[in-house]
């Protein structure tokens, strides 16, 4: 049974798909709270969607990023920015189901080896306009590195790019959150 964070992100890629359909124009923010168990870093506690709509091509962009921390979490413990991106062909901008779902099978495959306290901390996701983006914040780059090879060792290769870079201030993640409207 996939755990309640799985189970949410593949509600909201179809709620993203029938927004496409009807052609509506959203950028919204909906809370989803849950406790530590159901989410995939004991550091996030809460996490939040919002989906955008493209004024000129009507492409929607579904993000997922963390909005609270632990009481006694510190951003800076996690200086090395780490971003994987899975590019995918398709006419809506969203990937479809098969590859939608080999996309979030990857990311289960990695929780339990680089979202650790004082290891990593994957702190968005988006997806939409052909490619969909996990930004994580890690202690080492190098580390997360080693850890991603273990964890999908034995799996056929993803189709990912890895772009890895200090961020101690969290910038990419921050001007994120700055630009959200809710």
């Amino acid at each position: 049974m996939p755990s309640p964070f799985a189970q949410s992100r593949v509600a909201l890629h179809q709620l993203a798909q029938r927004l496409m359909r009807h052609g509506l124009i959203l950028l919204s923010m909906v809370m989803m709270v849950g406790n530590a168990a159901a989410e995939p870093s004991a550091d996030a506690t809460e996490w939040a969607t919002a989906i955008s709509k493209h004024a000129k091509d009507g492409r929607v962009i579904v993000f997922r990023y963390v909005t609270e921390f632990r009481p006694s979490f510190v951003k800076a413990s996690l200086p090395d920015r780490v971003i994987l991106v899975w590019r995918y062909e398709t006419l809506s901008g969203l990937p479809v189901a098969a590859e939608r779902e080999e996309m979030d099978r990857m990311e289960d495959m990695l929780s339990p080896f680089v979202e650790k306290v004082g290891f990593g901390m994957l702190a968005m996701v988006s997806t939409g306009n052909g490619f969909r983006e996990w930004t994580y914040y890690v202690r080492s780059e190098d580390e997360f590195l080693k850890a991603l090879n273990v964890a999908l060792a034995g799996e056929r290769r993803f189709p990912i790019e890895v772009h890895t870079g200090p961020d101690p201030q969290w910038f990419t993640y921050e001007r994120f959150r700055r630009g959200i409207r809710q």
